[in-house]
C-alpha cells in the first residue's frame, strides 16, 4: 500500500525581500583586499603544480562546498575560472542556491534558528527558479550546473560579476552540482520534480567523472565540502580509472588537496578504526588512498577566508608572469 505523503500545495511561500538575510553583496571580498599572510612552502608548491598543470593543457579541478560562497569568496573563484587556470568547478547543492540568490538580490543566507520556528525556513519564491532551471536542464539535456549559469546570464542578474556558475557558462567550463534529494531547500518547494534534479545531476556527475578521467599530471582541490567532495571524487576516479587501465594508461601521477579547519594529525597515514579522523573522508580519500600509487597531497588547515585569497595571489603571481 503506499505510504501518505506530504501535501506541498499547502506550503506558503514568501518573496526573497520579505527575508532578512544573513549576508549581503558588501560582504563578497575583492580581489586587492590584504589577506592575512599565510607563511606556508606547501602552498606555493601547489600553486606551482597548478600553473605548470594548466601550461600543459591540464586539469585543475576546484570542488568546493557552499562555505566558500557564504565567506565572501566568490569573486576569486570567478577570477580563477575567467582567466583560464580553473578548467572545472564541482559543487554541492547548496551552491547554486547562494551562487543564485546572490546574483539576483544581492544577499544570501538566512537564520536557520529564526526561520524554522516560522515555519518558513528555505519556502521564498525567488529560489524556487532553481527547480525550473533543472527541468530545463532535462529538456535541453544538459547539467545543473551548465543550467543555472545559463538562467543567471539570461535573466541578467543584477549582482552577475560574482556569479561563479555565470562565470563557468560564459568561459563554456563545466559547471557541475551533486546533490542528495532532500538536503536542500528547494526540495521543499512545490515545483520540485525529484526525477529532474536526479537526471540533470547525474548527467553532472557524469560530466565531472570525465573531468577526473582527464586527471593525469593536473591538480584536485577541495575546499571544505567533508562527505560530497570526496564521495564524489572516489566514485568518479573508480570509474576513470577502471576505463582508464583496460585502455593501458594510467591516473596517478598528479596532485591533490584539501582545505578545511579539522585538526586531523598525520594527514598522510590513514588512522585506525578506532581513531574518529578515520571517519573523516577528505583524510582517507582525497589525501591518502587516491595517491598511494603516485600521487601527493597536502592539507591546510586554514580558514577559507586565509586559505583562498592566499592561494589565488600565489597562482596570479606565476600565472601572470
Amino acid at each position: 500500500m503506499p505510504f501518505p505523503e506530504f501535501d506541498r500545495s499547502k506550503l506558503k511561500l514568501l518573496p526573497l525581500c520579505e527575508r532578512t538575510h544573513d549576508m549581503d553583496i558588501t560582504e563578497v571580498m575583492h580581489l586587492l583586499d590584504p589577506p592575512e599572510p599565510v607563511d606556508d612552502p606547501h602552498l606555493d608548491t601547489l600553486a606551482e603544480r597548478i600553473v605548470a598543470a594548466r601550461r600543459d593543457g591540464g586539469q585543475f579541478i576546484w570542488m568546493m562546498g557552499a562555505h566558500v560562497i557564504k565567506r565572501g569568496l566568490s569573486r576569486f573563484v570567478v577570477d580563477l575560472i575567467r582567466c583560464g587556470l580553473i578548467t572545472h568547478v564541482g559543487m554541492n547543492g547548496a551552491c547554486p542556491i547562494h551562487d543564485y540568490e546572490m546574483s539576483l538580490v544581492g544577499a544570501t543566507t538566512e537564520s536557520v534558528a529564526r526561520y524554522i520556528q516560522e515555519g518558513q525556513f528555505g519556502l521564498w519564491e525567488e529560489t524556487g527558479n532553481l527547480n525550473e532551471a533543472a527541468k530545463e536542464a532535462c529538456r535541453d539535456g544538459i547539467g545543473l550546473g551548465e543550467a543555472v549559469g545559463r538562467m543567471i546570464v539570461y535573466q541578467q542578474c543584477p549582482f552577475i560579476e560574482q556569479s561563479i556558475l555565470a562565470a563557468a557558462y560564459d568561459m563554456q567550463i563545466p559547471a557541475t552540482v551533486h546533490v542528495g534529494i532532500g538536503y536542500d531547500i528547494i526540495h521543499e518547494h512545490p515545483n520540485c520534480d525529484g526525477a529532474a534534479l536526479g537526471e540533470a545531476s547525474y548527467r553532472d556527475f557524469l560530466i565531472f567523472a570525465h573531468s577526473v578521467s582527464q586527471l593525469e599530471g593536473g591538480v584536485f582541490c577541495n575546499f571544505g565540502s567533508a562527505v560530497m567532495g570526496p564521495e564524489v571524487y572516489l566514485k568518479a576516479l573508480a570509474m576513470a580509472r577502471n576505463v582508464a587501465h583496460q585502455e593501458g594508461r594510467q591516473i596517478r601521477d598528479f596532485t591533490s588537496a584539501n582545505f578545511d579547519l579539522l585538526q586531523i594529525g598525520d594527514a598522510h597515514t590513514e588512522p585506525g578504526k578506532h581513531d574518529p579522523a578515520y571517519y573523516y573522508r577528505p583524510l582517507k580519500t582525497i589525501l591518502v588512498r587516491t595517491v598511494a600509487d603516485g600521487g601527493e597531497s597536502f592539507y591546510f588547515r586554514l580558514d577559507h577566508g586565509v586559505s583562498i585569497p592566499n592561494l589565488y595571489r600565489r597562482l596570479m603571481e606565476r600565472w601572470c608572469t
